[in-house]
């Protein structure tokens, strides 16, 4: 399988980080990319017509995205018994693993009004209304769906928090989001110290 990814994406490193969890990183030829939302990876495109990464290629040339289907056919590379999509809680890890994904959307949103608009342009409502997504969506790690994050192990639902925490810490290093959310925080820490969130660290 070939991947185009990007370092800084959390999107891609939940994949990669599947991908050591379930020990199959070696299976995997990483392809650089250079997406943005104004400027396309044409490489990207013709496989995903989105220019979106991360953007799997499989073995017989078919192409595999979002990162959502990319980390179960990762998940399935590996042994039965390891699965980080149990058959008796998929809907509600995929669920988790959604709630997840939505607070990177609204990331990203931020950091595309900050980053990227002209300074002539910002709209500060916009960003607001982007922050209070990704401030409820913290709430509810920490509050109604901490259980549902904290059991069964270090499964899809969990990895995609942890990845969006990550990239929280990397984007948005003015935020403090653990004041008030001490077990979300306390759990990132200790989640942070496995071999698969420290191999795949973003950069940049």
């Amino acid at each position: 399988m070939k991947l185009f990814h990007s370092p800084a994406s959390p999107y891609a490193r939940k994949v990669m980080v599947t991908a050591w969890e379930r020990d199959v990183q070696a299976s995997i030829e990483i392809l650089g990319s250079s997406v943005s939302p104004v400027a396309r990876d044409e490489a990207v495109v013709t496989v995903n017509s989105s220019g979106k990464v991360p953007c799997a290629i499989l073995p017989d040339g078919a192409p595999l995205f979002d990162s959502r289907v990319i980390t179960q056919y990762v998940d399935s590379l590996g042994k039965p018994e390891g699965t980080i999509y149990p058959a008796d809680r998929r809907f509600e890890i995929l669920t988790l693993e959604a709630l997840g994904d939505s607070i990177i959307d609204a990331c990203l949103l931020c950091r595309y009004e900050k980053s990227m608009r002209p300074k002539e342009l910002y709209w500060a409502d916009w960003y607001n209304g982007q922050m209070a997504k990704i401030d409820s969506g913290l709430d509810d790690l920490e509050g109604k769906w901490f259980a549902s994050l904290t059991t069964g192990g270090f499964h899809a639902g969990a990895i995609a928090a942890a990845c969006t925490l990550g990239y929280l810490d990397l984007r948005f290093t003015d935020k403090d989001w653990r004041s008030t959310r001490p077990k979300l925080a306390a759990w990132f820490a200790q989640v942070s110290e496995r071999k698969s969130m420290q191999e795949t660290f973003p950069k940049g």
